[in-house]
């Protein structure tokens, strides 16, 4: 007889892992679904990095285990899984939509009703004028990100050394540089417009990986961060909480060893 020892959420909301990339954190992530169970699984955009990939990317061993562990939930907590285009995996377009068997589907957004309200859910690409209308520029957006990513991978390797914390300057630049603050705030803005238009309670994204749960004019705007730094994820409770949750903090090892000992004493 088998025991539920994980906790279970309701919906576990994630996005932009580019698998394919070299910054994707697929072992991470993966060490995320096993640690948590849901009924209603969205993969909110940007899952698998085709532009990446086109240009070189590495598909890896632990990047098709992302897939394998989806599948594990699917089976054995009768999860459902709904895949949401992004516009890094924009090859989708050639298929959506697209429904396999009850409990998988690939779609371009979603409206999820909860405990009597309603999200609209979208990776929110749409309202990237850069990577919606002059891809060129957005492809050289993403080697600049990339690059660095690298200069971030190294000098955190050295600050480790040194006994310093991590520390993030994508997501430094994000917050300092004027552009990219006026950016998100327009971004946030329109979807919420989205959502009012949509007749929704709240807005679900992704897309410019940065977690948040926030009140923007009577709507409840969130976004799940990302699997390349953040490493957060959003889940709603039973109760019909949101929350934001960050890798490694939430206590792994412990679930783990709690697990070992009750199995142990059976």
């Amino acid at each position: 007889m088998s025991v539920n020892y994980q906790p279970t959420y309701k919906t576990i909301v994630i996005s932009d892992l580019h698998l394919g990339s070299k910054g994707a954190k697929a072992k991470e992530v993966n060490e995320f679904l096993k640690a948590y169970s849901c009924h209603q699984l969205i993969l909110n955009g940007d899952i698998i990095d085709g532009w990446q990939l086109k240009k070189g990317g590495e598909w890896k061993k632990k990047h098709t285990g992302f897939f394998r562990a989806v599948l594990k939930m699917m089976d054995r907590w009768d999860t459902e899984v709904i895949y949401l285009r992004g516009n890094h995996d924009d090859f989708l377009d050639q298929i959506i939509p697209l429904k396999i068997g009850k409990q998988f589907s690939i779609r371009r957004d979603y409206t999820l009703k909860s405990f009597g309200k309603k999200y609209f859910i979208t990776h929110g690409d749409i309202f990237d004028s850069i990577t919606s209308q002059m891809k060129w520029l957005a492809y050289l957006g993403d080697i600049g990100y990339t690059f660095l990513l690298w200069v971030n991978k190294w000098y955190n390797y050295h600050r480790e050394r040194q006994g310093k914390p991590y520390y993030s300057l994508s997501q430094t630049i994000k917050q300092k540089v004027k552009a990219a603050v006026n950016f998100i705030s327009d971004f946030e803005e329109k979807l919420v417009e989205l959502a009012i238009a949509q007749e929704a309670d709240g807005i679900i994204c992704g897309h410019i990986h940065k977690a948040e749960i926030k009140e923007i004019r009577g709507i409840s705007y969130m976004n799940s961060g990302d699997w390349v730094e953040s490493l957060t994820a959003l889940v709603e409770t039973h109760q019909g909480e949101w929350q934001i949750l960050h890798y490694p903090n939430f206590d792994l090892k412990t679930e783990l060893k709690e697990i070992l000992s009750d199995q142990m004493t059976l």
